[in-house]
C-alpha cells in the first residue's frame, strides 16, 4: 500500500486546499499583530460562531488580566483571509476562530502557540476526548482549542414511518436500525409500503459512516488507509452503494432538491448533526410535531464544530489563553448555547436544565438528550489535512453509481486512482 512519508505528512505541501501561501511562512521575518495597542487583544471570528453577550464582557475586560478584547467579525471566506494574513506576516489577530477544517492548518502548526506550554493539560478533562484530540497536531502540539461540537443522530418523520408500519418511538427506531444492515432493511420496507425514500442520497450514508469511525483515510503517522479493502473507507463505500442499489435513496444531490424532499415528505429521514434541527425548523415549519430524533446505526459521529487558536504573533499568549479557557468553560458554553445554539464540547454543561427541555417541533421530545448521549460515544479519530484529496473522488464516483448506474467496482477503482493522482501531484505519495 502507498504511504505518505512521515516528514512530508507532518510538514506537508501547502498546495493542499490553497495553503500554498501559508507554507511560505517558515524563515520569514517576525509576524506583526493587527493591533499595536499593548492592552488590546484582537479576535477574529465569524457571525454566530461565538456568543455576542460573552464577547461584550471581554471587550470591557478579559477576566483575570488588565487587557481587553477587540472583536473583528470576518465576512466572506474566513480561511482565505486568515491564511493571507499569516502568509504576509502582517495584520494577524491575537486570537482566531477556526472551523471544523482545522486539520488543514496542521502543516502550519509552527505558526500557532502550543497551548500545552500555557497549561492546557490542566483543562483536558473538562472536554470531550474526541473533540480535544481533533485540535492536537500529529506532533502532539495542542494548537487548536475546542469550542462547539456537532454530534450526529438520525432525524425522521414519525408520521411517514408509522404509515409504512415502521416504529415511530425513538427508542424503538434506534433498536430496529442499530446496524447498517438493519437500517437498510427498514429503508426497503419504507419504500415498499409507502413509496417514500429513507434518505436523500447515498453520499450522506458514506459521509456519516466516516464521521463516526475511529479510522479514516490516514493514520497519524502518515500511513495511507483508504485503499484497504477491509478499512473504513471501503466499508462506508459498500454501505452507501447498497443503499443506492436498494432504491432507498431519493437520488437528490443539491441542497435545494434535498430541502424540497424534506418539506414535501418525499424523504423521511436524515442523518446529521444537532445543528440541523434549527435548519429543519426554518426549512419545513409546516411539518412541526412530525419529526423525532433517534440514535443512528452503529456509532454516533461528529459533523462540524469549531476551535480557537493563538497565532505566534500574539502580544500576550497567557492573556489570550485566559480568555479562551473562560470563553469555553462549561458555564460559558451553557450561555453560548442559550444565545446562539452552539452545542457544547464540555460535557459538564449537559447537566444544565438549559440543555434539557421538550421541543414542540419534535413532538415534545427532549432531542438534546439524544445528542448528549451521542456526544459521549463519538470515537477518537484522526483527520488528516489530505483527506479531501481522496474523498472528493470517492464522492464523485458514488454519485455516478447512484445516478448513472456505473459499475461499483469500476467506480471504486477510478476513485482510488483519482485520489492517488491528487496526492502524487503534491508529492505526498512514496
Amino acid at each position: 500500500m502507498d504511504n505518505l512519508s512521515r516528514r512530508r505528512f507532518m510538514t506537508g505541501t501547502m498546495a493542499v486546499a490553497g495553503l500554498a501561501a501559508t507554507g511560505a511562512l517558515a524563515g520569514c521575518s517576525r509576524t506583526e499583530s493587527i493591533s499595536t495597542d499593548p492592552n488590546l487583544l484582537t479576535l477574529w471570528y465569524w457571525n454566530r460562531s461565538i456568543s455576542e453577550k460573552l464577547l461584550d464582557s471581554a471587550r470591557r475586560s478579559i477576566t483575570g488580566t488588565p487587557r481587553r478584547l477587540r472583536t473583528d467579525m470576518i465576512g466572506g471566506n474566513f480561511d482565505v483571509k486568515l491564511r493571507t494574513s499569516l502568509a504576509g506576516r502582517a495584520y494577524v489577530p491575537d486570537i482566531t476562530g477556526l472551523n471544523s477544517n482545522v486539520a488543514l492548518y496542521f502543516p502550519s502548526e509552527d505558526q500557532f502557540v502550543d497551548m500545552n506550554e500555557l497549561g492546557a493539560q490542566e483543562h483536558k478533562a473538562d472536554y470531550l476526548p474526541w473533540k480535544w484530540q481533533f485540535g492536537v497536531t500529529p506532533t502532539d502540539r495542542m494548537c487548536f482549542w475546542p469550542m462547539d461540537t456537532g454530534p450526529t443522530a438520525q432525524f425522521y418523520r414519525t408520521d411517514l414511518f408509522a404509515a409504512a408500519s415502521l416504529p415511530r418511538d425513538a427508542d424503538e427506531v434506534a433498536a430496529t436500525t442499530d446496524t447498517w444492515p438493519a437500517w437498510l432493511d427498514a429503508g426497503q420496507k419504507l419504500k415498499r409500503n409507502s413509496g417514500v425514500s429513507l434518505l436523500a442520497n447515498a453520499s450522506i450514508v458514506y459521509n456519516q459512516i466516516i464521521n463516526a469511525s475511529a479510522e479514516r483515510y490516514f493514520s497519524p503517522a502518515g500511513r495511507a488507509l483508504f485503499q484497504d479493502q477491509k478499512g473504513t473507507v471501503r466499508r462506508a463505500w459498500d454501505v452507501a452503494v447498497a443503499a443506492a442499489q436498494a432504491g432507498i435513496t431519493a437520488k437528490v444531490q443539491t441542497p435545494a432538491e434535498m430541502n424540497s424532499a424534506w418539506v414535501s415528505g418525499k424523504v423521511a429521514s436524515h442523518i446529521e448533526a444537532v445543528w440541523w434541527g434549527p435548519i429543519l425548523k426554518s426549512t419545513a415549519p409546516n411539518s412541526s410535531g412530525k419529526w423525532a430524533v433517534a440514535h443512528q446505526p452503529g456509532a454516533p459521529g461528529n459533523s462540524g464544530g469549531s476551535f480557537l487558536a493563538i497565532p505566534k504573533s500574539c502580544k500576550d499568549p497567557k492573556a489570550a489563553f485566559d480568555f479562551i479557557t473562560w470563553l469555553t468553560s462549561p458555564e460559558a458554553q451553557i450561555e453560548t448555547y442559550k444565545d446562539v445554539q452552539l452545542f457544547p464540547s464540555a460535557p459538564t454543561a449537559f447537566e444544565s436544565p438549559q440543555l434539557s427541555s421538550p421541543d414542540k417541533f419534535f413532538g415534545g421530545q427532549d432531542v438534546l438528550g439524544v445528542f448528549q448521549e451521542s456526544a459521549k460515544e463519538v470515537p477518537i479519530t484522526f483527520v488528516s489535512p489530505y483527506d479531501s484529496q481522496v474523498s472528493e473522488g470517492v464522492l464523485k464516483e458514488l454519485v455516478n453509481v447512484e445516478t448513472q448506474g456505473k459499475d461499483p467496482d469500476r467506480a471504486w477503482a477510478d476513485a482510488m486512482a483519482q485520489g492517488i493522482r491528487q496526492l502524487e501531484k503534491r508529492g505526498l505519495m512514496k
